[in-house]
């Protein structure tokens, strides 16, 4: 463990010393708001629910967001018990307020993820904008000094694993459930 922290503070110092620049300071913490309750995502799963063509996506995606926030930030951030680089690293400046919760795995991470991936498999056309959402969100993470990389790439693995696997089972448990109230509607009364 201690040899990926310092594999983990060696690519945030580098981010730092390499990256950091006014303007990105000013646009890091926006793109990390937009996930700071997984608020973007949410938008979307309503909005593919709303529409009836894209229904099933938003339902899966509703269900994949469900399952990473009980697996990431009830599970895992408390089991693990990570302390947030910031948390270590004190004297860092911060461009945001300092988060109360464990550091690993990142939960703006996993959420995006999952919408993203939602979003491709509900629409490539809006995947491909999805994804690099996706990416800036976690980018801001290690960017804002909140999160270890090795906690975004687990977040994004997971995020990524629980959608494919919600989709695909969880798919063909949708069209069970929605075949049976279509015949059990068509019944005569």
């Amino acid at each position: 463990m201690e040899l990926i922290q310092q594999m983990d503070f060696s690519i945030l110092n580098w981010i730092q010393e390499h990256l950091r620049c006014a303007f990105l300071d000013f646009i890091m913490p926006m793109f990390t708001a937009l996930c700071n309750n997984g608020e973007i995502w949410i938008v979307c799963g309503l909005a593919l629910i709303i529409l009836k063509k894209y229904r099933k996506q938003g339902v899966l995606m509703a269900a994949s967001l469900i399952v990473c926030v009980l697996i990431g930030n009830v599970v895992l951030k408390h089991a693990v018990a990570r302390p947030r680089p910031c948390w270590i690293n004190e004297s860092f400046p911060l461009l945001i307020d300092s988060p109360s919760d464990y550091s690993f795995p990142s939960g703006h991470t996993l959420i995006s993820t999952a919408g993203a991936v939602s979003v491709l498999f509900a629409n490539r056309k809006f995947g491909c904008i999805a994804l690099p959402l996706a990416a800036l969100i976690a980018f801001s993470r290690l960017y804002l000094y909140v999160h270890f990389p090795s906690d975004v790439l687990v977040g994004a693995v997971i995020g990524t694993a629980v959608t494919i696997v919600t989709f695909k089972f969880g798919g063909k448990l949708y069209d069970l459930i929605t075949e049976n109230f279509e015949e059990k509607r068509k019944e005569p009364q």
